[in-house]
């Protein structure tokens, strides 16, 4: 049923992969399928640009391509096939836009339980069900 996997994950937070990995890496076991590890990296607002350096949101790119390297080779069990993918950006856009790439059958990703806030404002997660083309297992923390 499942192909292609997509796990989106925050790389400075467990809670956006402590329990939706297991879930993720279950699923492609299950499923010969593939999986795609996406993550955003911080990008520097326009609007403070002018404090950075010129290079600063490629250098916080190439960061983010290091140390996804790295999370998987400490995460993902051996004999998952893994792709690692990078964006910059609105986190929500980039994680569509990574499944579309991907041709991601199914998005897993982890979402904490809501609030006021993700009410008025809207949670990554509650962007990412609205607006994917494939199916997304939102796994409560």
């Amino acid at each position: 049923m499942f192909k292609n996997v997509l796990i989106a994950i925050d790389l400075s937070e467990p809670g956006s992969w402590a329990r939706a990995l297991p879930v993720a890496v279950q699923l492609c076991k299950d499923w010969s399928a593939r999986l795609h590890v996406v993550t955003v990296a911080a990008e520097v607002n326009v609007q403070v640009a002018s404090f950075f350096p010129e290079d600063a949101n490629k250098r916080l790119l190439e960061q983010a391509v290091v140390d996804l390297q790295k999370w998987v080779g400490e995460h993902v069990p051996a004999g998952i096939e893994v792709h690692r993918v990078v964006g910059q950006g609105s986190i929500h856009r980039e994680i569509i836009a990574a499944a579309e790439r991907a041709k991601a059958d199914l998005i897993v990703m982890a979402s904490h339980a809501p609030s006021v806030r993700d009410y008025l404002l809207g949670a990554n997660a509650a962007h990412v069900v609205r607006h994917a083309a494939c199916s997304v297992m939102v796994v409560r923390n």
